[in-house]
């Protein structure tokens, strides 16, 4: 696994969770069981501490960083090449592809970040609500349905990090 020590802070990682062998996770990093991380991805505890959750998806070319402190919840979806700094993320939030969350931004549980979008530095997204833009605005209501989507995502991605332990091979 690429984990790296910095001083004397080093990674923690779960049980059956996945790491890429081209991430990096440095410094003062906690990730639960179970989790995928995925190809190119940073994470990145040098200025403080990052905690992230059992059952979390953090995908290819995500970033999370901090001036001090993030936390990422369990059964969270962070979408391909987000960028989470010092932030927080509720449990079973989704974080889409290509989004932003400024420092001290809070996403709260069951909540939805749509692609592309820029939760700014100490704005707040409520549990259960949909937000999109730059900067993001509230959409709607997280639905029933949206929920069963995002149960279903969150568990091929656990799945995967299974698939990805057993079956990964470099080849050539």
């Amino acid at each position: 696994m690429p984990l790296y020590a910095l001083g004397d802070k080093a990674p923690l990682i779960g049980a059956d969770t996945w790491v890429a062998p081209s991430a990096e996770i440095i410094g003062d990093v906690t990730i639960g069981e179970r989790c995928w991380i995925g190809p190119c991805a940073v994470i990145r505890g040098d200025f403080g501490s990052i905690v992230i959750g059992d059952d979390t998806a953090i995908e290819d070319g995500v970033v999370v960083h901090t001036p001090a402190m993030v936390t990422i919840g369990s059964f969270v979806t962070i979408g391909h090449l987000a960028m989470i700094h010092g932030a927080s993320v509720g449990d079973y939030a989704v974080i889409g592809m290509n989004s932003t969350l400024g420092d001290n931004a809070r996403v709260g549980e069951w909540a939805i970040v749509a692609e592309h979008s820029l939760v700014k530095k100490n704005q707040v997204v409520p549990p259960g609500k949909l937000y999109a833009g730059v900067p993001a605005v509230e959409k709607g209501e997280v639905t029933q349905v949206h929920r069963e989507v995002m149960i279903a995502g969150k568990k091929l991605y656990r799945d995967l990090a299974g698939r990805y332990r057993e079956g990964l091979r470099r080849i050539g």
